[in-house]
């Protein structure tokens, strides 16, 4: 009877077994859902930045003050990251998302009904530590649902989420504008609620199971969640055989460069259009937002495609295509914010955001061929740290800067740099990724 009921489950395994040849083993419905969770999260996130000139508005706080609110918002997810990695490592990664999902729910209320900035402040640094605390647990999840076939595609699609905040700007932007920035939090308790119910519909997977199908190269049936043999290495020991990974490093800091920069750009977008531009915030929020979820979509395709077709052919190839993508795309973004007018400003900052989403499936599949099923929820925490770094401090940077010189696009110049360098960092890591990789499936075929 409870196989029975573990059979009915989101993504159960074939009854018959899982073949290394199979690159789908558990069907799409978890990635399906894992999208969800990240869309919702990555939404509500992003509300804030389209709604941003309307709470100025109401409270007139300054730049610097607008900047801190996702800088203290990351340093508390930043705290949390890393005892999230050992949550994931060790206890039911199911549970723990749909958990998580319900408190982004309540969190979310308690935005709208904020009475004052300082509570505001507070609700979204709670928010802010609660949703990080499910990264590891995804990230080790899909891994163990999804082979190395289609482990870019995978992971392409549930990380296009963390760069698709421009559907919450445009939310934010829009019904803010219309009906009130409350109600644009409002509307998003529901489906935060809804996303907990459908997470607790999903079946937790056998903790590296593929990767010893892969290395065997033998049918095998899954274990039950329950019959998994938990990891007993200590956290610090643990921990220092991660942090010795080098492509793990590399990878991971090429993204936090690259996240610092993409979040002070987006975040200050909507009002750089209103100040610079004199468009309103509905039609900012929008074309930022748009720009956002075009660009995004479309470069996670390409990417995909392309670290597909170069990886095992050239060295490194997903990381070659990812690290190409962020290099190009920020000196794009460079000439974006030389334009002179709108539409040209619009067209080079679709082009950039294309060009850097190109990283988003291949850095995150090559992080996770690099480290082995019991750690990679504690390796993902890592590259949640940093990128959680880099969010805290992209926007603050940006804001100090616009108060100091009086111009928030000139103040925007002092991203380019480190996003440049975050792709000079990656095309790095391929000289090293060959040797991590091969390595996790020598480990696997002897346990």
């Amino acid at each position: 009877m409870a196989l029975t009921r573990e059979r009915r489950k989101l993504g159960a395994p074939p009854a018959a077994g899982i073949d290394a040849a199979n690159p789908n083993p558990y069907g799409w419905a978890p990635l399906a859902v894992l999208f969800i969770v990240g869309l919702v999260d990555r939404i509500e996130n992003n509300l804030l930045s389209g709604v941003l000139p309307l709470l100025k508005a109401e409270w007139g706080f300054s730049d610097t003050a607008a900047g801190s609110i996702p800088t203290a918002a990351a340093l508390a997810a930043a705290i949390v990251s890393l005892p999230a990695g050992y949550l994931a490592d060790r206890h039911n990664r199911t549970r723990i998302i749909t958990v998580v999902v319900f408190c982004w729910a309540i969190a979310t209320l308690g935005s709208g009904l904020a009475t004052g900035f300082a509570i505001f402040y507070l609700t979204r640094v709670f928010l802010a530590a609660a949703e990080n605390i499910d990264n590891p647990a995804s990230g080790s999840l899909l891994a163990d649902y999804y082979p190395p076939a289609t482990r870019a595609q995978a992971y392409g699609l549930t990380r296009i989420t963390t760069y698709l905040g421009g559907i919450g700007t445009v939310i934010g932007g829009v019904i803010g504008e219309a009906y009130g920035w409350r109600t644009a939090f409002l509307v998003m308790v529901i489906p935060g609620l809804l996303t907990a119910w459908i997470c607790w519909r999903l079946r937790e997977p056998s903790r590296g199971e593929l990767d010893r199908i892969i290395a065997g190269a033998t049918p095998t049936t899954t274990r039950p969640a329950a019959q998994q043999t938990r990891p007993h290495i200590p956290f610090i020991r643990q921990a220092g055989q991660v942090l010795r990974i080098p492509t793990l490093l590399m990878v991971s800091i090429g993204l936090m460069l690259l996240t610092f920069g993409l979040t002070g750009v987006y975040y200050w977008l909507p009002s750089l259009m209103v100040r610079d531009f004199g468009l309103g915030a509905g039609t900012a929020g929008t074309i930022s937002g748009t720009i956002s979820i075009v660009g995004v979509l479309a470069g996670t395709l390409i990417g995909a495609r392309l670290g597909r077709h170069l990886h095992g052919i050239r060295k490194g190839g997903r990381l070659l295509v990812g690290g190409t993508g962020i290099a190009t795309g920020s000196l794009v973004l460079g000439g974006a914010l030389l334009a002179g007018d709108v539409t040209t400003f619009v067209l080079l900052t679709g082009l950039s955001s294309i060009l850097m989403s190109t990283a988003i499936p291949n850095l995150t599949a090559s992080l996770a061929d690099v480290v082995d099923a019991t750690s990679r929820g504690l390796a993902f925490a890592v590259l949640q740290l940093l990128m959680t770094l880099g969010t805290a401090f992209g926007p603050l940077v940006v804001g100090i800067a616009s108060d100091a010189s009086g111009s928030l696009l000139t103040a925007m110049y002092v991203l380019i740099v480190p996003m440049f360098l975050g792709g000079v960092l990656t095309l790095t890591a391929r000289a090293s990724f060959e040797r991590d990789s091969a390595r996790v499936l020598e480990t696997a075929r002897h346990t």
